[in-house]
C-alpha cells in the first residue's frame, strides 16, 4: 500500500484552523431570525470578533530590528469569512438586508473554484436566509474543490460556467441579462470589488490606535488597497504587494475607486501627491503561482511565528516584507502594519489549476 505524505501547505491549513470549530459542520445549524440590522448588528449575528487584534511582529529577519512593526489580524474575524472579505461585504449586505424583503432575497457573485469571496459571501447567505448563486469559472461538477464542497452544503445554487462566458462578468449586458431573469438579486462583482466596499475597508484603520507610517497589504483585484488608501492620514502611506503579474493593470484597478481621493489632492495642497505604491517583484510568477522559496516563507511563518499564511495571498506579503527589510527598504524607526487578509482556501487545494 503506497504511503500518504501530506502536503506541507494542507498541514498548515489544518493546523491554522485547529483553534476554530469545523465550519462545515459547527456553523450550519447557528442561523438566527433575521431583521433590519447596522453592521455591528450584522457582524455579531454571524460571530464576527472585531475589532480583530494588532499584534506586534519581531521575526528574527535582517533589518527587522531597525523598525518597528505589528500585524494586523483580520485572518482571526472568523473562521470562514475572515480578513478582507468582510470588509468588503459589510456594507453591502448590511445595506440589502435592511432594505430587502425577507422573503425576496437573493445574491449573485462570481468566482473561480478556490474563491476566497464566494466561500465568506456563502456562508453568509447560509447564515442570513440568502439564496446564493454563485457563478463559478470552468467546469467543477465532476472534482468540486473543497471551496465547492462547503458551497453545495450550505445550499448554494453553483453554475458552472466557460472562460469565455465568465469573461463577460463586467459586461453590462450580461449583467442586465443576469438582472431580468433575477429582478430581485444583488450582484455582487468578483471579490466584491465595489465603490461601497471601500466603507467597510477604512474602518479597519480605525481599529488601529498604534500610530504607524506604512501600511502594507496585498493587492488583486484593487478594493481593499484603494480603501486603505481612502482612509490615510496626510503622513501616512500604503504599500501594495502585486499578487499577479499586472504591472499598470493593478494600479488602474485601484485608481478607479478613487476619483475622491484625487479630488482631495486638488483641495488640499497639505497631502502628498503620491500616498501610495505597488511592487511587483514578489507575485513569484503569476496569480496562485508558486516558488520554493516562497512555501519555505509559509512554512517558517507557521513554525517560528505561529501565523498561518498562505502562498496566493499573505505569504507573498511576508515574503515582500522579510526581502525589503533585508534590502533596507524601509528608513530606520519606520512603523509598520502588515495587513493580513485572512482567505486561506490557498491552502486546502492548488488554486493554481483554476486559472
Amino acid at each position: 500500500m503506497p504511503v500518504y505524505t501530506p502536503d506541507p501547505l494542507l498541514v498548515i491549513t489544518a493546523i491554522a484552523f485547529c483553534s476554530f470549530p469545523l465550519y462545515s459542520a459547527a456553523y450550519k445549524n447557528v442561523r438566527q431570525p433575521h431583521s433590519s440590522m447596522s453592521t455591528h448588528t450584522l457582524s455579531t449575528r454571524l460571530g464576527l470578533s472585531l475589532p480583530s487584534p494588532l499584534t506586534p511582529f519581531r521575526p528574527d529577519w535582517q533589518g527587522a530590528n531597525t523598525v518597528s512593526m505589528w500585524i494586523k489580524r483580520d485572518d482571526l474575524i472568523h473562521p470562514v469569512v475572515s480578513g478582507n472579505k468582510w470588509r468588503k461585504l459589510s456594507e453591502q449586505l448590511q445595506r440589502y438586508m435592511q432594505h430587502q424583503s425577507s422573503t425576496q432575497r437573493h445574491i449573485i457573485s462570481f468566482g473561480g473554484g478556490f474563491s476566497n469571496h464566494l466561500h465568506a459571501l456563502g456562508w453568509c447567505c447560509w447564515q442570513l436566509d440568502i439564496r446564493f448563486t454563485a457563478i463559478v469559472r470552468g467546469n467543477y461538477h465532476a472534482t468540486p474543490t473543497p471551496m465547492l464542497k462547503d458551497l453545495a452544503q450550505w445550499r448554494a445554487n453553483i453554475q458552472y460556467v466557460t472562460k469565455a462566458e465568465y469573461s463577460r462578468r463586467h459586461d453590462q449586458d450580461y449583467l442586465n441579462a443576469l438582472q431580468n431573469k433575477a429582478p430581485d438579486a444583488l450582484i455582487i462583482p468578483e471579490g466584491g470589488s465595489q465603490a461601497s466596499a471601500l466603507t467597510g475597508v477604512r474602518q479597519l484603520l480605525t481599529e488601529i490606535q498604534q500610530p504607524f507610517d506604512t501600511i502594507i497589504a496585498p493587492v488583486a483585484s484593487g478594493a481593499t488597497m484603494a480603501g486603505i488608501i481612502s482612509g490615510l492620514t496626510a503622513n501616512q502611506s500604503a504599500l501594495g504587494i502585486a499578487v499577479l503579474n499586472g504591472v499598470g493593470y493593478l494600479e488602474n484597478l485601484v485608481a478607479q475607486f478613487l476619483p475622491d481621493f484625487s479630488k482631495r489632492h486638488q483641495q488640499n495642497e497639505t497631502l502628498p501627491a503620491q500616498q501610495w505604491q505597488i511592487l511587483h517583484q514578489f507575485h513569484h510568477g503569476g496569480y496562485a503561482k508558486r516558488t520554493p522559496a516562497l512555501i519555505a516563507l509559509c512554512e517558517e511563518s507557521l513554525q517560528a511565528h505561529q501565523l498561518a499564511v498562505e502562498p496566493v495571498y499573505s505569504g507573498k506579503v511576508f515574503y515582500a516584507v522579510k526581502q525589503l527589510l533585508g534590502e533596507g527598504y524601509f528608513a530606520p524607526g519606520e512603523n509598520i502594519v502588515i495587513l493580513h487578509t485572512g482567505g486561506l482556501q490557498g491552502n486546502r487545494s492548488d488554486p493554481a489549476s483554476d486559472e
